[in-house]
């Protein structure tokens, strides 16, 4: 449960040492760079904007390269490779690509020219299909497809609107254009929207039988050759043929250039954490001889990495604490149960300047709550058996899977702890299987009670709970202030508010509303009813009197005060917000337990059996997965809307450290001290 500690470090050293110093912070991973010394006549800052994009080009080459083969070449991976991590290569494997780094360059370069031609190859094949396309209806035609004349004739080809007979043309030609000496209509094909047609007429007559026709929709054809519609198909068949067999070879060319997979992918990292020091380097403040590099590093990397620079490079080294209106950037670091729930809390938003780390206090009820929604032990099994498999089989997995990994590991351990004391197996599946094939119920017993049998007394201790929750906020809140030294705040801001939820309780309890809701009656003595009329009357004059107390005007502090009383509704709100606990709870059980319903209905045969399994797997898979992302949410959200609101703003700004930002592999290397 802490923020670590950050201070800033200087470093200023000769320009000699400068690519050394850069990679080997770069390879430490400590240091955010966050310069306080601008620029003067003495210390300049260097142009690196055209060397990093060179090197960003570059690294965008590869990883375009390697998005190629993926598609042409694809590796053979498991269903849960994404888990496995970057590849993990060894410094001398590193440093021979980095030898040849120029022309695995090319070799990335060569197979994405290789992908456009071979885009282009496919482009020109769906171009020549249309066109192929477009002659279809033109293959009935044994001359050319295109305005033929003889001495004294011209064939018009040509298209109109479908419907169109020979008779009708032809009635169109006297009509409009009678003048003519007469023309011969001869239909190639009909298609639903169109009929294909060749007119044949005088040399004379050629302009005003095409005007008449283009009066009803004529239109010579998109396409037109000096071929045969059928040749000229054969023709576009062979062009597409050559065109196959080209793109195949390009295709070939591109898998033979898998087997650079792994160095490109080396090359690809290399430019890119290049990038990343040219960046860094473009915001040093350099004199003729010397530079300065400063930023933010954890208090407990700070002397380890200055001991280092000190005894390998001539360089003084300074570490000094922040200035207290400094806004350090933020780093979590919580005990090994508690971490898994870090990113949860990065979520909604790091602590900011001044705020405790919530995670370890919020990570106990997280899962307490998840568990409690979730609710049958057979569910919990399966979650925490994948989970623990999936972290203990893949641990170079990231570390942000790995955490939601762990998290859903203790969740399900929690979700087993609830099930067996509710009593929920699958829902009901052994009294189910035990009625069915033995005549004979059997009921694992509860260790607690059966929430769908007394579903009231859940609902009870989901707000208790839910009270247990809100409280302990609240009590953060308190801590902070005294912390903090608000003594007045800590007095009108908690102890108030603790008075008046308090005394309300206590005469909640042996109210007849309470009775009713729990079946239950609490009789208190007459001092204790009396106290808690007390202390719910002191906390509320508190509030009206005291929650204004900013204001200097009478009339408007007791109405801040009485607009903060008002707050009492928003308490109820967030206390009547842990009914989910009993809704998704027996929502768990009822949907299980309709399943395995489903499945008893079928005969006891091979047929029914065989339905029976697979309507109890099919069916409890959905409802793991529909209530295990129901249990996420609502778990989510009770610690985002209830929890933190009482005690908890956020705001922090994460860590960005300079360091080896390698996308595809990881370089295992020894420990420097």
């Amino acid at each position: 449960m802490a923020v670590l500690r950050m201070q800033r470090i200087t470093i200023c050293a000769l320009k000699k040492d400068r690519k050394a110093i850069l990679e080997k912070l770069q390879h430490f991973g400590t240091l955010e760079v966050d310069h306080v010394i601008g620029e003067d006549e003495d210390f300049k800052k260097m142009d690196t904007a055209g060397r990093r994009m060179g090197f960003e080009k570059a690294a965008a080459a590869a990883d375009q390269a390697l998005d190629v083969l993926d598609r042409y070449a694809p590796e053979k991976k498991s269903m849960l490779a994404a888990l496995e991590g970057k590849q993990l290569i060894s410094p001398e494997t590193e440093r021979a690509v980095q030898q040849e780094r120029r022309g695995l360059l090319k070799t990335a370069r060569k197979i994405i020219d290789l992908d456009r031609e071979h885009g282009e190859q496919l482009a020109q094949i769906r171009k020549l299909e249309n066109v192929i396309e477009s002659l279809t209806p033109w293959m009935a035609l044994d001359v050319p497809m295109q305005r033929l004349e003889t001495e004294r004739t011209v064939m018009l080809p040509g298209t109109m609107p479908g419907g169109e007979t020979t008779e009708r043309i032809q009635e169109l030609l006297e009509e409009r254009a009678p003048e003519i000496a007469g023309a011969d209509v001869h239909i190639i094909s009909r298609e639903q929207n169109s009929v294909c047609l060749a007119v044949l007429c005088l040399k004379e007559d050629e302009a005003a039988v095409e005007e008449a026709l283009r009066s009803e929709g004529f239109a010579r054809p998109s396409q037109m050759s000096g071929q045969v519609p059928r040749r000229q198909k054969e023709k576009l068949e062979a062009e597409i043929q050559e065109c196959r067999r080209i793109a195949a070879e390009l295709e070939e060319k591109i898998g033979e250039l898998a087997a650079q997979r792994t160095k490109l992918r080396i090359t690809a990292d290399y430019y890119r954490v290049r990038a990343d020091k040219y960046q860094v380097l473009g915001q040093l403040p350099q004199s003729e001889r010397t530079f300065v590099i400063s930023g933010y590093i954890p208090q407990c990397q700070a002397s380890r990495v200055a001991d280092h620079l000190s005894e390998h490079y001539d360089c003084e080294v300074e570490v000094e604490d922040l200035k207290p209106d400094e806004e350090a950037p933020v780093i979590l670091k919580n005990n090994p149960f508690s971490s898994s729930m870090e990113g949860v809390v990065e979520s909604y938003g790091l602590p900011a300047k001044g705020e405790i780390d919530p995670t370890t206090i919020m990570s106990f009820f997280y899962v307490f709550f998840f568990g409690m929604m979730l609710s049958d032990a057979a569910y919990g099994l399966i979650v925490a058996v994948v989970c623990g498999i999936l972290v203990w089989k893949y641990p170079r997995m990231s570390p942000g899977m790995r955490k939601s990994l762990k998290l859903f590991f203790y969740c399900g351990i929690s979700t087993v702890v609830w099930g067996v004391l509710f009593g929920g197996y699958f829902g009901n599946i052994v009294d189910i299987v035990t009625e069915k094939f033995t005549g004979k119920t059997i009921t694992p017993p509860a260790l607690w009670f059966v929430p769908l049998d007394e579903p009231m007394k859940l609902l009870l201790f989901s707000l208790l709970f839910g009270v247990i929750h809100l409280f302990t906020g609240l009590a953060i809140k308190g801590y902070l202030c005294i912390r903090d030294g608000k003594i007045l705040d800590f007095f009108c801001d908690v102890v108030l508010w603790f008075l008046l939820l308090a005394g309300l309780l206590l005469m909640l309890l042996p109210s007849s509303l309470f009775a009713s809701i729990a079946q239950m009656e609490i009789v208190f003595p007459e001092w204790l009813n009396t106290l808690a009329k007390t202390l719910a009357a002191a906390g509320a004059i508190g509030i009206v009197l005291m929650s204004g107390r900013s204001s200097r005007n009478p009339a408007l502090r007791i109405a801040l005060g009485a607009y903060d009383l008002y707050n009492i509704t928003g308490w109820l709100s967030d206390v009547l917000s842990y009914s989910r606990l009993l809704a998704l709870g027996l929502a768990t059980g009822v949907i299980a337990s309709v399943i395995n319903q489903m499945g008893s209905m079928l005969p006891n045969n091979v047929i029914g059996i065989l339905f029976f399994i697979l309507i109890f797997i099919v069916g409890h898979s959905m409802n793991l997965a529909i209530n295990l992302l129901g249990a996420y949410v609502h778990t989510n959200r009770l610690q985002f809307v209830e929890f933190f609101g009482k005690f908890y703003e956020g705001g922090g700004r994460p860590f960005h450290p300079f360091r080896e930002n390698t996308k595809y592999t990881d370089i295992k290397e020894e420990k420097i001290s």
